[in-house]
Protein backbone atom coordinates (compact mmCIF):
# COMPACT_ATOMS: atom_id res chain seq x y z
CA UNK A 1 0.00 0.00 0.00
CA UNK A 2 1.44 3.46 -0.77
CA UNK A 3 1.71 6.08 1.84
CA UNK A 4 0.16 9.62 1.33
CA UNK A 5 2.73 12.12 1.97
CA UNK A 6 2.60 15.79 2.94
CA UNK A 7 6.00 17.79 2.70
CA UNK A 8 6.86 21.38 4.37
CA UNK A 9 7.85 22.99 1.04
CA UNK A 10 7.13 22.83 -2.99
CA UNK A 11 4.83 25.63 -2.42
CA UNK A 12 4.61 29.25 -1.28
CA UNK A 13 4.60 29.18 2.28
CA UNK A 14 3.73 32.68 4.56
CA UNK A 15 4.31 33.33 8.10
CA UNK A 16 2.12 35.66 8.82
CA UNK A 17 3.97 37.99 11.83
CA UNK A 18 2.05 39.84 14.25
CA UNK A 19 3.49 42.93 15.50
CA UNK A 20 5.20 42.47 19.38
CA UNK A 21 3.03 44.54 21.46
CA UNK A 22 2.94 48.46 22.10
CA UNK A 23 1.88 50.31 24.98
CA UNK A 24 -1.66 50.86 23.16
CA UNK A 25 -2.19 47.24 23.11
CA UNK A 26 -1.38 46.96 27.15
CA UNK A 27 -3.82 49.79 27.66
CA UNK A 28 -6.41 48.42 25.63
CA UNK A 29 -6.36 51.52 23.17
CA UNK A 30 -7.06 51.10 19.12
CA UNK A 31 -4.15 52.31 17.65
CA UNK A 32 -4.92 51.84 14.20
CA UNK A 33 -2.88 54.30 11.84
CA UNK A 34 -2.19 56.72 14.74
CA UNK A 35 1.67 57.61 14.29
CA UNK A 36 3.85 56.91 16.98
CA UNK A 37 2.66 53.80 17.82
CA UNK A 38 5.90 51.62 18.72
CA UNK A 39 6.94 48.43 20.50
CA UNK A 40 7.20 49.01 24.32
CA UNK A 41 10.37 46.74 26.11
CA UNK A 42 7.49 43.29 26.23
CA UNK A 43 7.20 43.60 22.11
CA UNK A 44 10.76 44.86 21.58
CA UNK A 45 11.85 41.02 23.92
CA UNK A 46 9.00 38.86 21.59
CA UNK A 47 10.19 40.54 18.35
CA UNK A 48 13.85 39.43 19.15
CA UNK A 49 12.66 36.01 20.83
CA UNK A 50 10.96 35.35 17.36
CA UNK A 51 14.00 36.02 15.46
CA UNK A 52 16.01 33.85 17.29
CA UNK A 53 13.18 31.02 16.72
CA UNK A 54 13.82 31.79 13.02
CA UNK A 55 17.50 31.52 12.73
CA UNK A 56 18.56 29.35 9.57
CA UNK A 57 14.91 29.60 8.19
CA UNK A 58 15.92 30.84 4.53
CA UNK A 59 13.67 33.33 3.89
CA UNK A 60 13.23 34.14 0.62
CA UNK A 61 11.79 37.82 1.57
CA UNK A 62 10.08 39.80 4.30
CA UNK A 63 7.14 42.03 3.83
CA UNK A 64 5.91 44.72 6.04
CA UNK A 65 3.11 47.24 7.03
CA UNK A 66 4.32 50.53 6.96
CA UNK A 67 3.13 51.33 10.18
CA UNK A 68 6.17 51.63 12.92
CA UNK A 69 5.13 49.25 15.36
CA UNK A 70 5.59 46.43 12.39
CA UNK A 71 8.51 47.80 11.14
CA UNK A 72 10.09 47.71 14.45
CA UNK A 73 9.38 44.07 14.45
CA UNK A 74 10.39 43.29 10.90
CA UNK A 75 13.97 45.26 12.04
CA UNK A 76 14.70 43.48 15.77
CA UNK A 77 13.28 40.07 14.29
CA UNK A 78 15.61 39.85 11.42
CA UNK A 79 18.39 41.32 13.79
CA UNK A 80 18.31 38.44 16.65
CA UNK A 81 17.99 35.88 13.12
CA UNK A 82 20.93 37.02 11.43
CA UNK A 83 19.68 36.87 8.17
CA UNK A 84 19.12 39.85 6.13
CA UNK A 85 16.32 39.06 3.13
CA UNK A 86 14.55 41.40 0.83
CA UNK A 87 12.80 43.99 2.77
CA UNK A 88 9.59 45.06 1.08
CA UNK A 89 6.57 47.67 2.68
CA UNK A 90 3.29 46.83 1.35
CA UNK A 91 0.70 49.41 2.18
CA UNK A 92 -2.06 46.50 1.26
CA UNK A 93 -0.83 44.97 4.79
CA UNK A 94 -1.78 47.60 6.43
CA UNK A 95 -3.54 47.99 9.79
CA UNK A 96 -7.52 48.03 9.34
CA UNK A 97 -8.51 52.21 9.00
CA UNK A 98 -10.64 52.61 11.90
CA UNK A 99 -11.45 56.24 11.35
CA UNK A 100 -12.82 58.00 14.38
CA UNK A 101 -12.15 54.70 16.40
CA UNK A 102 -8.69 55.20 16.05
CA UNK A 103 -6.54 56.37 19.43
CA UNK A 104 -9.77 55.35 21.74
CA UNK A 105 -10.34 52.97 24.52
CA UNK A 106 -11.43 49.67 23.83
CA UNK A 107 -13.59 49.66 27.03
CA UNK A 108 -15.30 52.99 25.67
CA UNK A 109 -16.14 51.64 22.19
CA UNK A 110 -17.33 48.54 23.25
CA UNK A 111 -20.68 50.82 24.34
CA UNK A 112 -21.11 51.99 21.18
CA UNK A 113 -23.89 50.25 19.03
CA UNK A 114 -21.22 49.87 16.35
CA UNK A 115 -19.43 47.10 18.45
CA UNK A 116 -21.95 44.63 17.82
CA UNK A 117 -21.64 44.60 14.57
CA UNK A 118 -17.87 44.55 14.48
CA UNK A 119 -18.08 41.91 16.72
CA UNK A 120 -20.97 39.35 14.95
CA UNK A 121 -21.39 40.73 11.11
CA UNK A 122 -17.85 42.52 10.38
CA UNK A 123 -18.47 42.18 6.95
CA UNK A 124 -20.97 44.80 7.14
CA UNK A 125 -19.03 47.24 8.90
CA UNK A 126 -17.50 50.70 8.18
CA UNK A 127 -15.77 52.26 10.25
CA UNK A 128 -17.03 55.87 10.65
CA UNK A 129 -15.41 58.74 9.77
CA UNK A 130 -13.84 60.37 6.44
CA UNK A 131 -10.75 57.76 6.57
CA UNK A 132 -13.05 54.87 8.00
CA UNK A 133 -12.46 51.66 6.10
CA UNK A 134 -15.01 48.49 5.56
CA UNK A 135 -13.48 45.37 6.79
CA UNK A 136 -14.40 43.70 3.67
CA UNK A 137 -12.07 46.05 1.97
CA UNK A 138 -9.22 45.11 4.35
CA UNK A 139 -10.04 41.42 4.03
CA UNK A 140 -10.02 41.55 0.30
CA UNK A 141 -6.43 43.78 0.02
CA UNK A 142 -4.95 41.99 2.42
CA UNK A 143 -5.83 38.59 1.06
CA UNK A 144 -4.62 39.54 -2.36
CA UNK A 145 -1.26 40.64 -1.13
CA UNK A 146 -0.88 37.41 0.01
CA UNK A 147 -1.95 36.07 -3.58
CA UNK A 148 0.34 38.54 -4.95
CA UNK A 149 3.42 37.38 -3.33
CA UNK A 150 2.84 34.51 -3.47
CA UNK A 151 3.55 34.32 -7.67
CA UNK A 152 6.16 37.17 -7.47
CA UNK A 153 8.43 34.98 -4.97
CA UNK A 154 7.33 31.41 -7.08
CA UNK A 155 6.41 27.92 -5.49
CA UNK A 156 9.23 27.13 -3.22
CA UNK A 157 9.02 30.33 -1.25
CA UNK A 158 8.70 30.80 2.40
CA UNK A 159 7.95 34.47 3.15
CA UNK A 160 7.20 36.47 6.20
CA UNK A 161 4.78 38.78 6.71
CA UNK A 162 4.38 41.68 9.63
CA UNK A 163 1.02 42.89 10.04
CA UNK A 164 -1.65 43.41 12.64
CA UNK A 165 -4.21 41.16 14.21
CA UNK A 166 -7.56 41.87 12.26
CA UNK A 167 -5.68 41.46 8.46
CA UNK A 168 -3.94 38.58 9.89
CA UNK A 169 -7.56 37.19 11.09
CA UNK A 170 -8.56 38.18 7.64
CA UNK A 171 -6.05 36.21 6.03
CA UNK A 172 -6.49 33.17 8.25
CA UNK A 173 -10.47 32.94 7.74
CA UNK A 174 -10.09 33.52 4.05
CA UNK A 175 -7.21 30.17 3.98
CA UNK A 176 -10.25 28.25 6.06
CA UNK A 177 -12.65 29.03 3.94
CA UNK A 178 -14.92 31.29 6.52
CA UNK A 179 -16.68 34.09 5.53
CA UNK A 180 -15.76 37.12 7.42
CA UNK A 181 -18.36 37.01 9.70
CA UNK A 182 -16.94 34.06 11.54
CA UNK A 183 -13.08 35.57 11.25
CA UNK A 184 -13.78 36.44 15.27
CA UNK A 185 -13.15 33.06 16.14
CA UNK A 186 -9.81 33.34 15.36
CA UNK A 187 -6.94 34.67 17.67
CA UNK A 188 -4.01 36.38 16.85
CA UNK A 189 -1.65 37.48 19.79
CA UNK A 190 1.31 40.23 19.77
CA UNK A 191 4.17 38.54 17.76
CA UNK A 192 2.28 35.29 17.06
CA UNK A 193 3.11 33.04 13.82
CA UNK A 194 0.66 31.82 11.99
CA UNK A 195 1.69 29.32 9.09
CA UNK A 196 -0.24 29.12 5.64
CA UNK A 197 0.99 26.93 2.94
CA UNK A 198 -0.95 27.49 -0.77
CA UNK A 199 -1.42 24.28 -2.92
CA UNK A 200 -2.82 24.46 -6.48
CA UNK A 201 -6.09 23.17 -4.86
CA UNK A 202 -6.43 24.87 -1.41
CA UNK A 203 -4.35 26.54 1.30
CA UNK A 204 -3.47 24.59 4.95
CA UNK A 205 -3.27 26.34 7.66
CA UNK A 206 -0.03 24.66 9.37
CA UNK A 207 0.10 26.56 12.29
CA UNK A 208 -2.44 29.53 14.46
CA UNK A 209 -1.00 31.98 17.13
CA UNK A 210 2.19 30.04 17.86
CA UNK A 211 4.05 31.83 20.29
CA UNK A 212 6.93 29.34 20.84
CA UNK A 213 6.60 26.49 18.98
CA UNK A 214 9.86 25.31 16.90
CA UNK A 215 10.33 26.78 13.33
CA UNK A 216 13.08 24.72 12.19
CA UNK A 217 11.14 22.70 10.07
CA UNK A 218 10.85 25.06 8.05
CA UNK A 219 14.54 25.15 7.23
CA UNK A 220 14.07 22.01 6.03
CA UNK A 221 14.83 20.99 1.99
CA UNK A 222 12.37 21.33 -0.48
CA UNK A 223 10.96 18.34 -2.15
CA UNK A 224 10.92 17.79 -5.94
CA UNK A 225 8.27 18.05 -8.60
CA UNK A 226 7.01 14.60 -7.63
CA UNK A 227 6.86 15.94 -3.93
CA UNK A 228 5.06 19.24 -4.77
CA UNK A 229 2.05 16.99 -6.19
CA UNK A 230 1.61 15.05 -3.42
CA UNK A 231 1.92 18.02 -1.06
CA UNK A 232 -1.02 19.73 -2.60
CA UNK A 233 -3.26 17.01 -1.69
CA UNK A 234 -4.63 16.84 2.48
CA UNK A 235 -3.03 13.56 4.12
CA UNK A 236 -6.26 11.13 4.60
CA UNK A 237 -6.65 10.60 8.28
CA UNK A 238 -4.71 13.47 9.41
CA UNK A 239 -1.45 12.01 8.27
CA UNK A 240 2.13 11.26 10.48
CA UNK A 241 3.27 14.90 10.91
CA UNK A 242 5.93 17.38 10.57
Amino acid sequence: MRHATIYAGGMPTVLLIRHGRTRANADGVLAGWAAGTVLDEKGREQAAALGLRLAGVPLAAVVSSPLERAVETADLMLTAAGTTPPRHVDDRVAECRYGDWTGQSLKVLAKDPLWKAVQAHPSGVVFPGPEGEAMTDMAHRAVAAIRDWNERLGPDAVFAVVSHGDVIKACLADALGLHLDQFQRIMVDPCSVSIVTYSPHRPFVVRSNDTGGDLSWLAAKRPGRRGRRRAADAPVGGGAGR
